[in-house]
């Protein structure tokens, strides 16, 4: 088994000693490199407590070294693309979050900008948090196993405003929703 936690913490923008800071109870940001590195083993209670410090599942820290990851080779700068020093797993967006269930929603005819064949990544969220997705697009259930899909444009109590995607669309509202689903990441074949 590869672990992953340097890739991780990398593209979280940590350093080691924060890390090594955020673990419960803290340890030293060696012990962390040592165990990117393999050179401590990686136990189970080890998985547990780095996972819970970079905020992600624990099985996401390992994979196995028969499955081809994707890598990140370059980076796309003002200059154009650079070579990275050494190449690097690719870590879903969507991995490196653990708040709220995701869903995904498949775009089988052209709103807005999203085109068919589209899939829009959404993670759940409680009600309560909708002022985090005020003008963001969100998926939200209605009565009758429906659903209200757009860009939320208010939160008033219980009552959410959803403005559905195109032009000449009039705003859905939408009272007493169990969740709201905000959009983290569009996938879109070439």
């Amino acid at each position: 088994m590869i672990n992953r936690i340097r890739d991780i913490r990398k593209q979280k923008g940590i350093t080691l000693a924060d890390l090594a800071a955020a673990c419960d109870p803290p340890t030293t940001p060696q012990t962390v490199g040592r165990l990117e590195t393999g050179m401590r083993n990686l136990s189970v209670k080890w998985m547990d407590r780095i996972a819970a410090a970079l905020d992600v599942d624990p099985e996401l820290l390992v994979r196995s070294e028969k499955a081809a990851q994707p890598q990140i080779v370059a980076s796309l700068e003002k200059a154009g693309p650079e070579a990275l020093g050494s190449p690097r797993d690719a870590i879903l967006a969507t991995d490196l979050g653990s708040e709220g269930a995701l869903m995904v929603l498949d775009i089988a005819y052209p709103h807005g900008e999203y085109r068919p064949g589209d899939q829009l990544w959404l993670r759940q969220l409680d009600p309560s948090e909708a002022s985090r997705a005020i003008n963001r697009d969100v998926l939200v259930p209605k009565r009758g196993g429906r659903f209200a899909f757009g860009r939320l444009i208010d939160r008033q109590g219980d009552l959410l405003g959803v403005l559905p995607p195109g032009q000449g669309q009039k705003q859905d509202v939408i009272k007493d929703a169990p969740w709201i689903a905000v959009a983290e990441m569009l996938v879109r074949k070439l």
